[in-house]
């Protein structure tokens, strides 16, 4: 068990790194006109976070023992067209959570 005090010393510090980090970028450069390639590359950090959160689990599945499982596999392919098909991330999700409910409840 942490020391409660110890706790809040981390607590506090992620706090202050946390608030700190975003301030780095809101507060330096929030009402300044930035250039138009780092706007660019900034319009896909969202796109980017959501596969970066779902491939270790649907590659490494700690629920399969760290197996690749077939199931996971065609839900992110579901997700991944539906997602190119429709261009919206709800639809997408759907489609993915969708098919594999229905490959574990078929398995």
């Amino acid at each position: 068990m942490i020391d409660r005090a110890d706790f809040w010393v981390v607590v506090v510090g992620l706090g202050i790194g946390t608030y700190l980090l975003r301030f780095s970028f809101l507060g330096f450069l929030g009402n300044r006109v930035l250039p138009w390639w780092l706007v660019r590359g900034l319009r896909y950090t969202a796109v980017a976070v959501l596969p970066a959160l779902v491939a270790p689990a649907v590659l490494w599945p700690e629920a399969m023992g760290g197996q690749t499982d077939p199931a996971r596999l065609l839900a992110a392919a579901a997700t991944v067209l539906v997602g190119a098909y429709t261009r919206q991330m709800m639809a997408a999700i759907a489609a993915g959570a969708a098919v594999l409910a229905a490959l574990h409840y078929l398995a």
